[in-house]
């Protein structure tokens, strides 16, 4: 049995991966995973203890808003949590004899997807370029933690695209609300790599039992554009959405708009993409779901 502390009561990651352990226990008919969460908001947690468990999935943290206009407050703020914090809690639970610390990055270290129009693919040559201090943090977390790693404790870095399913946050939840209600939508070609939720739990689960540390790429089977996704969801809800390219000239104009109306747009139908080899090197069998069956499973 393996015992795994996931950091950061309530968060979606963190219950949706506790939750998938617990049905896979029930599907085996034993109990492989034991999981606890603790909250990290109060200072009780520096004297919880480590020891009993095999891995750490630090999930704390503070998620991507409008980072267009914050005060220098809230952006040490997210330092304070997107990096010191999570060393504190690895550096805390190497000393107490945990093997493994998983740490939820992001994709954005990279930098904001592409605008309309253009393409931005992720390979193991890509440097890493955040666009604002959420990616920086992220990435400066990702600098203090890896070389905590040694021959008893290895750290395990997730780099993943957008995460979706159901009670997600973000960005699926709008275009589902606009799957619902909308006849016709843009036909823009753009790409996209995404994650479904219980896809990168079953990759989270293999990993725990891997016991590795490193930098890994989860995401979907398939890469997908936001005109075809709505189309899905729309399907699925029993809707129809019809796609029409006549719509194209209005997304590229908004996309030139300056400010927040610009960066929605490009947001919404911009494209960026991982390598699917950096995804499958590593771990093979965790994208269960393919992308029309977690749209059915996340909307039903």
């Amino acid at each position: 049995m393996k015992r795994i502390l996931i950091t950061g009561a309530g968060s979606y990651i963190g219950t949706s991966v506790e939750g998938y352990l617990q049905l896979y226990n029930a599907a085996q008919g034993r109990e492989l995973y034991r999981i606890d969460t603790i909250s990290l908001l109060e200072e009780s947690w520096k004297d919880y203890d480590f020891t009993p468990y095999d891995a750490v999935f630090h999930v704390a943290g503070i998620a991507h808003v409008d980072v267009g206009n914050v005060c220098d407050e809230t952006k040490d703020l997210y330092y304070r949590v997107n990096r010191d914090l999570a060393y504190e809690t690895a550096r805390k639970a190497r000393e107490q004899g945990v093997k493994q610390f998983i740490y939820m990055s992001s994709v954005i270290v990279y930098g904001d997807n592409a605008p309309v129009g253009k393409k931005k693919h992720i390979t193991e040559q890509t440097s890493l370029s955040p666009d604002n201090f959420y990616g920086d943090s992220k990435k400066q977390a990702e600098e203090v933690l890896l070389p905590l790693t040694n021959d008893t404790f290895k750290v395990a870095v997730l780099r993943p695209p957008m995460v979706y399913g159901k009670n997600s946050k973000g960005n699926y939840p709008l275009l589902a609300k606009l799957a619902g209600i909308v006849p016709v939508f843009p036909d823009i070609l753009n790409e996209r790599s995404m994650l479904y939720i219980e896809n990168l739990a079953e990759f989270i689960r293999l990993l725990v039992e891997s016991g590795k540390g490193g930098i890994y790429f989860p995401q979907n089977a398939e890469y997908t554009t936001t005109s075809q996704m709505v189309k899905a969801i729309a399907a699925v809800k029993g809707k129809k959405v019809r796609l029409g390219k006549a719509l194209n000239p209005l997304v590229m104009l908004g996309s030139y708009i300056p400010g927040k109306i610009g960066g929605l747009v490009n947001k919404a139908f911009g494209s960026i993409t991982i390598d699917q080899e950096l995804s499958r090197k590593d771990f093979e069998g965790y994208q269960i779901f393919s992308l029309e069956e977690s749209i059915r499973r996340t909307e039903e």
